[in-house]
């Protein structure tokens, strides 16, 4: 029997394949209607769509989702982010997004980043402009040189600028792959 992130993955899979699914487990059913992938949780009813006829794959997610975290993760595996526009129905739309060569995408909580963060601040004091983690503002990838938690809030400085964020925020971020250890803790139970 497919985990949750399986079937997800097979999802996102087969959804930019452009094929049809009827995938099933005791949380979760994907399938095809009307030249629609729809991702059902069983007790919540759609919280992802993506429409087989158009030319790229844009996928529709429910953030109110139990399985919002599992699907961040499965999307990021294939370079798919949030673009941050909502339709009527409240669903946030993902689009494929080019990664830079050596990295890897990474759709978590900000705690899993702070905990990455602690593995790579090394790099960080180094001259230089940090590349080994990056972080998305703006429709560009921007290097991170220092975090810092207070009051519940991470704070992530990149080059001139300074994003705040709640410590249960997903956030999408880089790592570099040939710097990486070990694999980056991931959100599956």
């Amino acid at each position: 029997m497919l985990s949750n992130l399986d079937l997800i993955r097979e999802f996102v899979q087969n959804s930019i394949q452009k094929k049809e699914v009827l995938l099933s487990n005791p949380a979760l059913t994907a399938q095809t209607v009307y030249k629609t992938n729809q991702l059902i949780a069983k007790a919540e009813g759609v919280i992802a769509t993506v429409q087989l006829s158009n030319t790229l794959s844009e996928f529709w997610i429910s953030p109110k989702s139990s399985q919002w975290e599992l699907i961040n993760q499965a999307l990021a595996e294939y370079s798919y982010l949030l673009k941050g526009e909502v339709d009527s129905r409240g669903f946030y739309q993902y689009q494929y997004c080019e990664i830079p060569k050596g990295y890897e995408m990474h759709c978590t909580k900000c705690v899993l980043l702070w905990r990455a963060w602690w593995k790579y601040r090394k790099y960080a004091s180094r001259p230089g402009i940090p590349l080994e983690l990056l972080i998305r503002k703006r429709d560009s990838w921007y290097p991170i040189r220092d975090l810092i938690i207070s009051d519940g809030l991470l704070y992530i400085k990149t080059l001139g600028n300074e994003i705040a964020l709640d410590s249960n925020d997903l956030v999408t971020w880089l790592s570099k792959i040939d710097v990486k250890k070990k694999e980056i803790p991931t959100t599956e139970t």
